[in-house]
């Protein structure tokens, strides 16, 4: 079933004027959704990359109905649980050594949004006037207002820029161009006004799929403390296997001072962030006066169901093999590639673990070309639900996701090219 444009709903990053009607999903397992007039989806983009194990994953759903008759809501501040606590020592478990405190919030902006004030409130705190924060171009980090700031200006946040706080630009360390950026970041970490620098680890996600190499991530983080100025990592998409390991930081062998975590936290069954930092960041706003301690949070911040789903989500990576799983799809990815590449349709076919991505040649528009809702249409009519950026096509499934399942993908991704194209 179709729903009309009659729809009240006002949905994401959707132009309704061009959008007049969605598909109405009645249910999903594995790496496949289910419409409601019968037809199957094979989820090629992991649901906007939060489902890494599968839909309705037996042990997460399981967990979230036990946890649901028990305990369903509490305000956070002044108490605690037993999901989080079991949530944040597991994920003590899991991350680089040198991250010691977790703090929960709800989406990836809302990570990303704690983690720019956690670095400004350690500076302030500690009376030191740093207040500048640094990113690299074409970066997104989220759409709350800390967020869109430490994004890339553009179509993404044109209309909001009164609201928006000055972030210095440190350029893509593009293939060829990676000293370019370093020599960059370390000019501006000279001034000595940087509060922090984030990044998104190996894979800048929304600003096209732009990948570069764990080398370079290991030299940005090297000059961030070279100059003490803290590195947020934000590995909201990149967390949780899409690179290859459980983190994008393992390729690199650092630890960042601020992690942020969310969209896999749950295996994308509920909303869940987590912003881990250092202890010394966590010093610095504890106090005997009030006016130094953290303010922030959210009516949800840690809500049990949704640690339920995260705790039982970590089960799994701590009890299964699940970086082998990641290591197959990957091959399968690479193998996948390897048949487009050279092919005059499309260029700059690129991967990370199990990231794949490329381009249609001669697409023009950035994010808004006018291929890409066309394409997304005629992906859907042969069977598979992906999302382009624009121009560019990935390829970021479930770990669940077999070889038939991705070669079918692959399949129709092609034929529905040729369709637009034609």
């Amino acid at each position: 079933m179709t729903l009309p444009s009659s729809s009240p709903v006002w949905h994401p990053f959707t132009q309704h004027g061009l959008e007049r009607s969605r598909p109405e999903v009645a249910s999903a397992s594995g790496a496949w959704l289910t419409l409601s007039d019968e037809q199957r989806l094979f989820d090629a983009i992991s649901s906007w990359w939060v489902v890494t194990h599968g839909h309705c994953h037996p042990k997460i759903t399981t967990a979230i109905e036990a946890q649901a008759r028990n305990l369903d809501q509490v305000i956070f501040a002044g108490f605690t649980h037993g999901p989080a606590e079991r949530v944040a020592a597991q994920l003590l478990s899991l991350v680089p050594d040198g991250l010691r405190h977790v703090f929960f919030s709800d989406s990836g902006s809302t990570s990303v949004e704690v983690a720019l004030k956690m670095a400004l409130g350690y500076w302030r705190n500690r009376g030191v006037a740093r207040t500048r924060i640094l990113a690299l171009e074409h970066a997104y980090h989220g759409d709350t207002i800390g967020t869109m700031s430490a994004g890339a200006r553009g179509v993404f946040n044109a209309a909001y820029e009164p609201l928006l706080f000055d972030v210095g630009r440190i350029p893509f360390p593009s293939a060829g161009r990676q000293q370019v950026a370093l020599d960059a970041l370390e000019r501006a970490c000279r001034s000595g006004d940087v509060a922090a620098f984030i990044c998104e680890p190996l894979v800048l996600g929304a600003g096209g799929m732009l990948m570069y190499g764990a080398d370079t991530l290991a030299e940005l983080r090297r000059v961030c403390s070279a100059h003490g100025v803290l590195f947020i990592a934000d590995e909201v998409m990149t967390g949780f296997g899409r690179t290859g390991q459980l983190l994008a930081c393992d390729h690199a062998r650092i630890t960042p001072d601020i992690l942020c975590l969310a969209k896999g936290l749950t295996g994308g069954a509920l909303p869940l962030a987590a912003t881990l930092c250092s202890p010394d960041i966590f010093a610095a706003h504890v106090s005997t006066d009030r006016a130094k301690m953290f303010f922030h949070s959210s009516s949800y911040t840690a809500n049990p169901i949704a640690c339920a789903a995260a705790a039982a989500n970590l089960d799994i990576w701590i009890d299964e093999p699940v970086l082998a799983r990641v290591a197959a799809i990957s091959q399968i990815q690479s193998t996948a590639l390897a048949g487009i590449t050279g092919d005059s349709r499309f260029d700059n076919a690129r991967q990370v673990g199990t990231i794949a991505a490329f381009d249609i040649s001669g697409g023009r528009g950035g994010y808004l070309a006018d291929i890409a809702l066309p394409l997304r249409e005629a992906c859907l009519k042969r069977g598979v639900l992906a999302r382009p950026l624009g121009a560019t096509l990935y390829v970021m499934p479930p770990y669940c996701a077999s070889k038939a399942d991705l070669d079918f993908a692959y399949a129709a991704i092609v034929d529905a090219i040729d369709e637009v194209a034609a």
